[in-house]
């Protein structure tokens, strides 16, 4: 009843490709960003924000990353966790290597680098596909592991392999506290959240589109498969890598190569699958889902007065998940933000059945 469009004129191009052309998504969003950015600092305690909002923001921006190249283009990649690496070693050596080095610009180079590994283990994907570029790929998940253990000049000569980042901040604030570590993820998803979405909304993702319903009859109407693959690739890998930095700096403080595994690859692989195929929302579902979902398992039993161990719950955790990946890929291909468009679809239509 409330959820409808009529008296909604749109007398604009401008209008009619507006991302949020109805009145009541605008609202909806509007309020959602100021309980985002407003109440939740004045409110949160330090648990949430450290195990749940910081990590679901930048799982989400690295979701949201592999979600152009597989859900958009139709590229399966099993090395995200590497390029994840990639960026956060490659933002580590530019900032404690080069004085003076701010902090944004050492992310976004880490970014940068991503994006070039990225490109080089995407050149497969001109003459291989399917199974054989998810190998491929996963090629990339065990070089990126060995070179960072074995080549000390990528961790500072570090014997282990760890290092750590200290006194971090953008333009003289410090990002020290939850709260302002919130807010500096907080800010990284909502540009590149905005920037993902017009992208696949222009010209170079509908040649994505394109090449993954059907390369051949892509190429045969102009499109170009070299460049919607590479380019797929490239900012995939860009918005990665900086999830990757963002994973080491702000949530971690501390890192080794195990942190970006290739059991990172397969969790976010989890999340677009889960959260939805070809779609900005449902990344943000499937990061939610991937987060809560241990929390829940191990939280809910002992409200019930039935607790579960760590390992138990652990195992839960991956039973479930791959229950739910075969459910889905059965039932509901395109995830939870398929189910999200028709709850809002019947919204639209109720009370009346047509």
């Amino acid at each position: 009843m409330f959820y409808r469009e009529n008296g909604q004129f749109k007398t604009s191009y401008r209008a009619d490709l507006a991302i949020f052309p109805i009145k009541q998504d605008r609202i909806a969003m509007a309020l959602l960003l100021l309980v985002a950015i407003v109440v939740i600092p004045f409110t949160a305690d330090e648990y949430l924000f450290r195990a749940i909002l910081i990590p679901f923001l930048i799982l989400s921006l690295a979701a949201l990353g592999l979600n152009i190249l597989v859900g958009y283009c139709g590229q399966i990649s099993l090395g995200t966790g590497a390029f994840m690496a990639v960026g956060a070693y490659a933002a580590y050596n530019f900032h404690v290597r080069i004085d003076g080095m701010p902090l944004l610009a050492s992310l976004l180079l880490g970014g940068a680098s991503a994006t070039v590994v990225g490109v080089i283990f995407g050149v497969p994907s001109l003459r291989i596909k399917g199974l054989y570029l998810a190998v491929a790929t996963l090629a990339a998940q065990f070089f990126v592991d060995w070179t960072f253990l074995r080549i000390k000049w990528f961790t500072n000569d570090s014997p282990s392999g760890s290092v750590s980042v200290a006194g971090l901040n953008v333009l003289g604030v410090p990002i020290e506290t939850p709260v302002q570590k919130y807010l500096f993820c907080l800010a990284f998803v909502l540009v590149f959240g905005l920037l993902a979405k017009n992208l696949v909304r222009s010209a170079i993702g509908r040649e994505w589109m394109a090449i993954r319903d059907m390369d051949v009859a892509a190429a045969v109407i102009g499109i170009r498969p070299v460049y919607a693959k590479l380019t797929a690739f490239a900012v995939s890998s860009f918005i990665v890598g900086v999830a990757g930095a963002l994973w080491g700096f702000i949530y971690l403080g501390a890192w080794e190569p195990a942190a970006f595994n290739i059991d990172r690859s397969f969790q976010l692989l989890f999340m677009v699958i889960i959260g939805g195929l070809g779609s900005i929302m449902g990344s943000f579902f499937g990061a939610a889902f991937i987060v809560l979902l241990p929390i829940l398992l191990d939280a809910v039993p002992r409200w019930l007065g039935a607790p579960l161990s760590t390992a138990m719950a652990a195992h839960l955790t991956y039973m479930i998940f791959g229950a739910l990946i075969v459910f889905f890929l059965i039932v509901e291909p395109h995830g939870l933000a398929r189910l999200w468009s028709t709850a809002k679809e019947k919204l639209r239509l109720w009370p009346f059945p047509h």
